[in-house]
């Protein structure tokens, strides 16, 4: 078992440090919708896994976490990988009435929106279906990401079920709030879909007149989506950076699936392609992403927040989800305001201003 698990950990290694294969997106010349077809035209053809085996393999290494257990995307629950009989939590059928029960598989970009069909690439495909408590996943269901307002369920890492308040939000509906720091990882898987599947993605709005996939998808293969969640979409994908974890994923999907997220190799691609949702971004939702946090790491256990825009509310977030402040209509001083006393650790500092949020990881040694 010992040699087992440091196999385990020695091929993350390798898998998280590969680089981009040269040349891959030599192709990827153009701007625009241009771009995104010659994207397409590169990460389309891949091979499909097997939704069973194949997935639950490839977790093993595109989704471990530095413990060994499953990185998983709505809770902080430690499963272990592996069939029950074996001493793991994968699901297998029973159980999932309340979190950390199982683990199962989560189609992000909900199966009852390209019509649900197994078999198809969309169905299996890892970039978008990743690991989850089964017991969250089946409290998401369908339901289309969003800001919530009033939460009526919140997961142990954070996410959130309640009314939606994204800006120009023209529904009333439940939606489903990621956790800050999983939030640009949801955007950019949204942008492969749009750009994988460009073929196709244009005909699916109508399998789900009825339901959120109608209020998310607005019938074209180009822009793909309704303005409101475009532009929700970049604010997550500027305000929640590329981590080591997507590039590490990123690297462990191509090894099977022989295609890559180009967004994550590419952060840039997004606002090529979708310039305009980028220009007609309000001034405060960009300047969110500007938001400057110094010195980070501090080694005196303070920090300094710089801003040039109001700040409604501050939130410092330990690693497993923990509130330690929360202050409200803090008063900056020179478009500064100070953290003080903070305990050593690792924290995610959460900032909110009209209705739109930005998280900084913060290191204080």
């Amino acid at each position: 078992m010992k040699k087992n698990y440091l196999l385990l950990l020695l091929l993350s290694f390798c898998v998280g440090f590969s680089q981009i294969p040269a040349g891959y997106y030599n192709s990827a010349t153009g701007t625009g919708f241009t771009l995104k077809t010659q994207l397409y035209n590169k990460i389309s053809p891949h091979t499909v896994l097997i939704y069973g085996s194949g997935l639950w393999n490839l977790y093993q290494t595109s989704d471990v976490r530095p413990n060994g257990t499953v990185w998983d995307i709505y809770s902080t629950c430690n499963f272990i990988f592996g069939t029950v009989a074996n001493g793991g939590n994968q699901d297998d059928g029973t159980l999932g009435n309340a979190e950390c029960q199982r683990f199962n598989k989560e189609h992000t970009f909900p199966k009852s929106w390209f019509g649900g069909v197994n078999g198809t690439a969309m169905y299996s495909d890892a970039f978008h279906v990743m690991p989850s408590d089964k017991y969250d996943n089946g409290m998401r269901g369908s339901l289309a990401y969003g800001m919530v307002g009033t939460a009526s369920y919140t997961t142990s890492n954070g996410s959130k079920i309640g009314n939606c308040i994204t800006p120009n939000y023209p529904y009333s509906l439940n939606v489903f709030e990621p956790t800050d720091e999983l939030k640009g990882d949801i955007a950019r898987n949204y942008f492969y879909m749009a750009t994988c599947y460009e073929n196709v993605i244009g005909s699916w709005q109508t399998l789900d007149v009825t339901g959120s996939g109608n209020t998310v998808l607005d019938g074209t293969n180009d822009n793909v989506f309704e303005p409101w969640f475009l532009n929700m979409l970049i604010i997550w994908h500027n305000q929640d950076p590329v981590s080591q974890k997507e590039i590490s994923r990123n690297n462990a999907v191509y090894a099977v699936q022989g295609n890559r997220n180009p967004f994550i190799d590419h952060p840039e691609y997004v606002c090529q392609i979708w310039s305009t949702a980028c220009a007609n971004l309000s001034i405060n939702a960009l300047d969110l992403a500007s938001i400057s946090l110094f010195p980070n790491p501090t080694n005196e256990h303070k920090i300094n927040i710089s801003s040039s825009i109001p700040v409604d509310e501050i939130q410092l977030i330990t690693i497993d989800g923990q509130l330690m402040m929360n202050i409200k209509k803090p008063i900056f001083n020179n478009n500064s305001y100070t953290l003080e006393n903070l305990p050593q650790g690792f924290y995610l500092l959460k900032l909110n201003s009209d209705n739109q949020s930005v998280t900084k990881k913060v290191i204080v040694n």
